[in-house]
């Protein structure tokens, strides 16, 4: 069976494997240079590392999985990371119980609340109740409105803007949720890792296993079109040239769905009222580190950035050439005018911020600095937003679609993409069956 598909991201490359081990002749359509879209690499110089910070969780066991059937276990490294909080020009550790004991901002009450708040997120399993509340409301009810003052509101900013007030609860559970199992109950020390080398040693792993299957990969293929070929069968057209599949699977954003495939195929439905963060993301290449932290929460509006991912407290520095690698990210909505500044005008508002939190830091230790980008990393999770959310309706029985709107209670990460994999070819694994 011929089976086409659009989009060369991590959900596009693992279907073209599992189908190509099964026997399918598979071809995968992708716009860009290189395969991997928000998981994708890029060269910075010395060294090559993803293009966007991306960490892998003991409780990831869908991409774990994952990993170890591509055979890439022995590559994987676990580190214990810290976390910070900055806060009126001060740094703060709260990577364990007596860094959060020691926390000035809150005192016994507002620290005992806060604590059970966080508890009581990891262990919500229904969801769907938090959609009808505003992230606001529900830290006021559980945190107290001091706590919810002092420490969630600046972190909400930082992340949303005053675009917070729109959003529910299930915000801010799935980040709880997906990051409270990041900690070893034993060592009571957070536990994260990666594949040395790298998301490149995955696509790259991906690819070979694609191309052992006599699968194709298409880089640089613009599709324009995907119509039906008679009763059965797709037609994708893509650099002016036409080709029939036996089934299709679209991968892609819908709004790309909107332009390029043909009603007959699928009913996309209206998508007008979805809103959607981008980010804007500096990597910063320096000479020593910066933070001795994975992940510092910044609560400084006038800072211009989300908070700082020092990727090099996890990643090994053998990794890098012996630089240190850093992530100072800025989400907005993907409209945000702040998207299509030029390179140039962002680095200076970034290093601007960069040097109010860390005046001691010498410019000469910068190697170089990278802006990245990218428009649609998730939808804006605002109330109930699973009812106004509609999946696509497929109207032809070889045409399938699998991509990232339909995330409702997750945030995007690399598991739930493999988890979301897994369940597609569980609920239509006979349409493709096996070849002899």
């Amino acid at each position: 069976m011929r089976v086409g598909i659009i989009g060369g991201g991590l959900t596009g490359l693992a279907l073209a494997e599992r189908l190509g081990s099964a026997g399918h002749q598979v071809c995968v359509y992708e716009r860009d240079a290189q395969p991997g879209g928000l998981a994708t690499w890029q060269d910075f110089g010395r060294f090559t590392w993803d293009r966007f910070y991306h960490v892998i969780l003991p409780s990831d066991t869908s991409l774990l999985e994952f990993i170890r059937g591509l055979g890439l276990s022995d590559r994987m490294r676990w580190r214990a990371t810290r976390t910070g909080y900055y806060v009126d020009r001060q740094f703060h550790s709260l990577s364990n119980g007596l860094d959060f004991v020691r926390f000035p901002l809150l005192g016994p009450w507002s620290k005992f609340r806060l604590v059970l708040t966080i508890l009581y997120c990891s262990r919500i399993s229904d969801w769907r109740r938090l959609e009808h509340l505003t992230v606001e409301e529900f830290l006021v009810r559980f945190s107290g409105r001091r706590t919810f003052e002092k420490f969630w509101r600046p972190l909400l900013l930082a992340k949303l803007g005053e675009h917070y007030r729109r959003v529910s609860a299930v915000f801010i559970w799935t980040y709880v949720k997906r990051l409270f199992s990041a900690r070893d109950s034993a060592a009571q020390k957070e536990q994260l890792g990666y594949v040395s080398g790298g998301y490149r040693t995955v696509f790259q792993r991906l690819l070979d296993r694609i191309q052992e299957t006599r699968g194709t990969v298409r880089m640089d293929a613009e599709v324009q079109t995907v119509r039906p070929n008679g009763a059965a069968g797709i037609e994708i057209r893509a650099n002016g040239m036409t080709e029939r599949f036996d089934k299709v699977i679209f991968t892609g954003p819908i709004n790309v769905m909107r332009r390029v495939v043909d009603p007959e195929l699928v009913r996309v439905p209206p998508q007008g009222d979805i809103e959607y963060l981008g980010v804007i993301c500096m990597a910063l290449i320096t000479r020593k580190p910066v933070v001795p932290y994975y992940i510092l929460n910044i609560a400084d509006e006038r800072v211009p950035f989300t908070g700082i991912i020092g990727m090099s407290s996890l990643v090994d520095t053998e990794e890098t050439s012996g630089l240190f690698l850093t992530y100072l990210p800025k989400y907005v909505l993907s409209d945000d005018p702040m998207l299509q500044k030029p390179d140039e005008e962002l680095k200076a508002e970034f290093l601007r911020g960069f040097d109010r939190m860390f005046p001691d830091f010498d410019e000469k230790d910068i190697e170089s600095s990278r802006i990245n980008r990218a428009f649609k990393v998730q939808p804006l999770h605002v109330l109930d937003y699973s009812s106004r959310v509609q999946a696509p309706g497929t109207r032809h029985q070889d045409f399938y679609v699998v991509n990232t709107a339909q995330f409702v209670s997750s945030t995007l990460n690399n598991n739930e993409v493999i988890r979301t994999v897994n369940a597609f070819l569980r609920q239509h694994g006979a349409d493709f069956p096996a070849a002899a």
